[in-house]
């Protein structure tokens, strides 16, 4: 334990110490200490973030890992009516869009061009899919871009699937797979309270189901991501039993790969704007991110070693900060962010290598990029003059480049239309009938 943190334990207040302490040495952190952390203020608070800087140095070292990655949300079309989400729109809205196979293709092949490793694929549930949807999907992606790592479908996109293939998740999943899929998303997780659940999306996967897909995926060598979104309704106490949760699954197939906790954005979702759940908190505060990042480290650091700040979420500044936190992750470049642009998110949709490094070497941390597995793809030095010169770096206007969230909502070519589209070059379906 070093001079300074044992300095900072001593004027904490004992009840605290003695968590920080234990965990120090080894202890696991129970949901109880856990939501007595989630009330640190002060000295308190600031003993807690050296704590998970001390263990995050243990664990993973120095390194702050990112991934050249591209967001491809083919629909915003969608069956369900999530009270937290404002980027899904109904079948009959004016801006609601829909991919064709053949733009689908240039995104991906650009996203490769400019240096991306992963193409992350997830979208809402349009009533023009059917069960071979994803599955022809993933090989469209891959016949286009055979290099390109498919981080695709969240949970409830596959019980979506497998439901309208009518088949086992494990089924539908080792199809994905044979078809090229890579790795899932952990979203869809939101709280993994089923009570909660019913009170902010009450048609959404249930946490059994949730659980069922992710731990189907790890038996067939699918790794996952995994989120919580946090800030809006929930407990502390829901919280922590969301992470105990995580680390049960972690520890039986060992196959979550990061934890990305996720603050609710507020300013358009339903469950706020609309005043739809009485008590929606608008988000959560500074000290509150700072404290449930530094708790996920001490709570799933040793089972899930790679937390993730998302600067998406938090913007660029905070999560800096969160790097003293236990953070060792900045997420990926993106190039298209819906989702959280459309909940009221004001921090950009693209975010360059270039100054991710930046991010990380301002902090006293050493840069890499990564994989979606975590490997690492290439490893730079304390300064930026070797740094190679890529492609991202030079994008000065994202939105003319890649396209907006508004401006796909508003363009005629991709308007959503209940009728079906084909693969470019193929017989078959892409999924729509």
């Amino acid at each position: 334990m070093t001079t300074v943190l044992e300095s900072c334990l001593e004027d904490v207040s004992p009840r605290v110490r003695q968590i920080l302490e234990g965990s120090l040495d080894g202890g696991e952190l129970s949901v109880v200490d856990g939501v007595v952390l989630s009330e640190a203020r002060g000295t308190d608070l600031h003993a807690l973030c050296l704590v998970a800087d001390e263990l995050r140095r243990q664990q993973v070292g120095e390194r702050v890992s990112y991934v050249v990655n591209r967001n491809i949300n083919f629909t915003n079309v969608c069956i369900k009516n999530c009270k937290f989400c404002a980027f899904a729109r109904t079948i009959r809205s004016e801006q609601g869009y829909f991919l064709p196979a053949e733009e689908v293709v240039r995104r991906v092949q650009q996203a490769r061009d400019m240096g991306a490793t992963e193409v992350c694929l997830q979208a809402g549930l349009s009533p023009n899919l059917n069960g071979d949807s994803y599955i022809e999907l993933c090989r469209l992606v891959k016949e286009a871009a055979p290099e390109i790592h498919i981080h695709a479908f969240s949970p409830e996109e596959v019980k979506f699937g497998a439901s309208l293939k009518r088949v086992p998740f494990s089924e539908y999943l080792a199809e994905l797979k044979d078809a090229g899929l890579g790795s899932l998303p952990g979203t869809s997780a939101e709280i993994l309270d089923d009570s909660l659940r019913k009170t902010i999306s009450p048609t959404r996967i249930s946490t059994r189901e949730w659980v069922d897909v992710v731990t189907s995926a790890h038996r067939l060598g699918i790794p996952t991501t995994s989120t919580m979104m946090f800030g809006h309704v929930e407990s502390v106490e829901d919280r922590m039993r969301h992470m105990d949760l995580l680390r049960r699954v972690q520890r039986e197939t060992g196959g979550i790969t990061e934890f990305v906790p996720l603050s609710f954005v507020h300013e358009e979702a339903p469950l706020f704007a609309r005043s739809e759940v009485p008590g929606v908190r608008p988000g959560p505060s500074g000290d509150d991110v700072l404290r449930l990042y530094a708790i996920a480290r001490l709570m799933l650091g040793r089972d899930i070693p790679n937390l993730q700040a998302s600067w998406v979420k938090e913007g660029l500044r905070t999560s800096q900060l969160l790097l003293s936190c236990g953070v060792n992750d900045l997420g990926g470049t993106l190039m298209n962010e819906s989702i959280s642009t459309a909940a009221g998110a004001h921090h950009g949709q693209l975010m360059t290598p270039a100054t991710l490094r930046r991010t990380i070497r301002d902090a006293g941390r050493r840069p890499v990029q990564r994989d979606t597995a975590y490997r690492v793809v290439r490893e730079f030095g304390e300064t930026s003059e070797d740094d190679p010169s890529e492609p991202l770096d030079g994008v000065l206007d994202p939105d003319a480049l890649f396209g907006s969230y508004d401006a796909l909502t508003q363009d005629p070519r991709f308007h959503y239309e209940p009728r079906g589209l084909r693969v470019v070059g193929r017989a078959r379906a892409l999924a729509f009938s």
